[in-house]
């Protein structure tokens, strides 16, 4: 009984002595909000109370240029978050800039991920000079919504009310034709008059044509100097028939298809969620639903980027060992549980989710899910991504040219003046 006694107390003073698990708090940088910012900071409660060992501290930033530069500026001075999410339109200027911390084959490893577990087009898109610089969490890209209560009575709904018959630009253009004269204020609606919207619709219909913005580090070389123009001859032609809006700025485009005077919208499918609540409300009075943008101009393409999750270099602070274990663990955990994400209306990148029945029975989701074959991301240079010189080229060339200021010609012409200065 005395030797019991004793191996009892031996042991527990053994396990005592044992130096307890530290607790790692992960510092949390974002620039998601609305919408996106609440499905977020869901997830990372979700995270926080499973596990007790990590806790990730979020803060959330302004979107655009204020996070990148302070992602920059931060990073210079080893004062950066330890995760932080990224446009991967961004990633090569962030590769310039030294931000980006390279995500490791033990990186996956320890977030339970491989690269096969992706889409292909965000991984190439977040994998620079053969190595990759971030963990692609979603592909969010422009799709085209319709309003099928304004389409009643046409030839472009099939029997259940869906869309049909659009697979060419005449095809398209026929429609909002038929829009108009059946008394359809603004057949067609996006962001005309804004940067993102601008660049979206213009970049996917250069895209369809098989259009390359730089080619060799030339803008707009060739013949896609042509189908650069033939696209902003398109949009200025959607609004000479009176079928677009004016210098739409993005609330006010959302908010014609939104209150019934537009039969289509083009836009991102982040957009969905809005309607999704405004329909659960009773506050949206049409039945709508939305696909994968047709092939207008000849080939599937549409514009996408992908927000991801990356690690900032920071020198010698540059997260390492247990805490970038720990850091991966999140991005695995958030890989897994990216239904919720879906529900934003992103198609996760994480192919699992999307295949998932539970996916499956996401509407318009699942619809639009097929253009993660299709996906075209910005070209990898410094000019293009979020807040580039090629979205101030959006702005102040594009959409003038739109806008009938200057000649679709003239415009290509300073499109690529302007960028090609910038070019590296």
């Amino acid at each position: 009984m005395r030797l019991i006694k004793t191996l009892l107390v031996g042991a527990a003073l053994g396990l005592s002595a044992l130096p307890a698990l530290a607790k790692q708090d992960i510092i949390w940088w974002d620039f998601l909000s609305g919408g996106d910012g609440v499905r977020m900071k869901a997830l990372i409660d979700a995270f926080n109370k499973e596990h007790p060992d990590i806790q990730v501290k979020g803060t959330t930033l302004e979107w655009g240029v204020p996070f990148y530069t302070k992602v920059r500026t931060a990073s210079a001075v080893g004062e950066g978050p330890d995760i932080m999410t990224y446009h991967l339109s961004r990633a090569p200027l962030g590769l310039e800039e030294k931000v980006l911390s390279e995500i490791t084959e033990k990186d996956l490893e320890d977030a339970g991920l491989k690269t096969g577990d992706f889409f292909s087009a965000p991984v190439d898109a977040a994998t620079q000079n053969g190595k990759l610089y971030a963990v692609p969490f979603d592909i969010h890209a422009l799709v085209l919504y319709y309003n099928a209560d304004l389409l009643k009575g046409s030839p472009y709904l099939d029997a259940e009310g869906k869309l049909t018959g659009i697979k060419t630009i005449e095809d398209f253009e026929k429609a909002l034709a038929w829009a108009k004269d059946n008394g359809v204020q603004t057949p067609i609606t996006y962001q005309s008059g804004g940067e993102g919207g601008v660049w979206r619709v213009f970049y996917t219909l250069l895209s369809q044509q098989g259009g390359e913005l730089v080619t060799e580090k030339e803008v707009l070389a060739g013949d896609n100097a042509e189908k650069a123009a033939k696209a902003i001859e398109t949009l200025s032609r959607w609004r000479e028939n009176g079928w677009a809006p004016e210098q739409a700025e993005y609330e006010a485009s959302v908010a014609l298809f939104s209150a019934g005077k537009s039969a289509f919208q083009l836009n991102g499918v982040w957009e969905v969620p809005t309607y999704k609540d405004l329909e659960k409300n009773g506050k949206l009075g049409f039945k709508w639903s939305a696909v994968e943008v047709p092939p207008l101009m000849g080939k599937r393409a549409t514009w996408a980027d992908s927000h991801a999750f990356a690690i900032p270099n920071e020198g010698d602070k540059t997260v390492s060992g247990e805490k970038r274990a720990a850091v991966m663990k999140v991005i695995g955990w958030m890989e897994k549980h990216a239904i919720s994400w879906a529900d934003a209306g992103h198609i996760p990148a994480y192919k699992s989710i999307t295949e998932s029945s539970e996916y499956k029975a996401m509407q318009p989701n699942a619809t639009y899910a097929s253009l993660a074959e299709a996906a075209v991301f910005d070209p990898k240079t410094t000019i293009t991504g979020v807040a580039s010189p090629a979205y101030d080229a959006a702005l102040n060339v594009i959409a003038p040219a739109i806008q009938g200021f200057m000649s679709s010609t003239d415009a290509v012409e300073q499109i690529k003046e302007e960028l090609q200065g910038k070019l590296k």
